[in-house]
């Protein structure tokens, strides 16, 4: 490439501090161009992590920057009329998840988009993942047989309810265990085993003065007749399995979470040595019943997301992640009705 992408970071919170900068910084052919920030604690922040690089205080005046990309990294109440302002300036644009508060205002972002010829995606990270990349190639490899449900939990124990807008409860600001981690368990499942035909969900608001959901259970079945159980918690005691995939003529099951995102948050990048191996300590097992086998974990390659907008194309269709909301509002309607929704 003649020079590099110029990209302009909205936000320096946890996505913007922890994944985009360091992963478009750490990206050959990208240049981390400004970042934005109002808080002033986080301006010196950013400018103590990313010494050189133009440190703004208001969206409006990195539209008035010369970028080839803008990343929306800031509090979801915020991402459609900054994806929208990108958009209409003729910039390309990365949406932190969830993609929007509603699949409606996806649809018109990404309307937007097609209507001024502008590239859209929308960073759905945990794709990227090592566990997940694992159970991707057991899948396709047929070493389950025929896959028959599908569990993958996020959970966590935080006892206390923290002062931050994803614990926020006014229906714009799409905070919840629900929009939160649950835009990347649904994307999952709707990645590796398609569209839904029915949603079932539990939620729960447990801990003392709790706003949203903290606990929740989501049961999807696919139209391929695969069923994907989906569990997030933030009040989780003991942590269960990251993934049980149960086929016709084996089981895999591994726990953790994945390292890169504390990779990141410690200062290593992609390229240094070891990026995205997991220990051995961490690898899976496959098999049936008490013969079971370790399995090699794929490496995370959150890089390769920065790597394909480097060189053109659109690792996530904006489409999915709208679908995926689709989903979730779903589930949302389920665990007010108590009944089985259809999509």
């Amino acid at each position: 490439m003649a020079s590099d992408l110029r990209v302009g970071v909205l936000g320096y919170g946890i996505a913007g501090r922890v994944f985009h900068a360091p992963l478009i910084s750490a990206t050959p052919g990208l240049t981390l161009a400004a970042i934005v920030t109002r808080s002033p604690a986080r301006q010196e922040q950013a400018a103590a992590e990313n010494p050189g690089v133009p440190i703004l205080s208001d969206a409006a005046e990195l539209l008035q920057t010369p970028l080839d990309l803008i990343v929306v990294a800031t509090p979801n109440r915020t991402h459609v009329a900054l994806a929208l302002a990108a958009i209409e300036a003729g910039i390309p644009v990365i949406v932190d998840k969830p993609f929007a508060p509603t699949s409606a205002e996806a649809r018109q972002v990404i309307e937007a988009a097609r209507q001024r010829d502008v590239p859209l995606t929308v960073f759905q990270n945990r794709r990227w993942d090592s566990d997940f990349r694992t159970v991707r190639k057991i899948v396709d490899d047929g070493r389950l047989g025929e896959v028959q449900r599908f569990e993958s939990r996020y959970e966590r124990w935080i006892p206390d309810v923290w002062d931050n807008w994803r614990e926020f409860g006014a229906p714009e600001e799409a905070g919840g265990l629900l929009y939160d981690l649950g835009a990347h368990l649904v994307d999952q499942a709707v990645d590796l085993f398609g569209p839904v035909d029915t949603v079932y969900a539990e939620l729960d608001l447990r801990r003392p003065g709790v706003q949203v959901d903290d606990d929740a259970f989501v049961a999807l079945k696919h139209a391929n007749g695969v069923r994907s159980h989906l569990w997030m918690s933030a009040t989780a005691a003991n942590h269960g399995p990251r993934f049980r995939v149960l086929g016709s003529k084996a089981a895999f099951t591994i726990y953790g979470l994945d390292g890169q995102e504390d990779a990141l948050a410690a200062g290593r990048r992609p390229g240094d040595p070891g990026w995205g191996e997991e220990p051995q300590s961490a690898w899976g097992k496959l098999g049936l019943l008490d013969d079971v086998q370790p399995v090699p974990s794929e490496l995370g390659a959150y890089q390769e997301f920065y790597e394909s907008i480097r060189d053109g194309s659109v690792p996530v269709r904006p489409e999915s992640a709208e679908y995926a909301l689709q989903v979730i509002e779903g589930a949302f309607r389920s665990a007010h009705s108590g009944k089985v929704e259809t999509l």
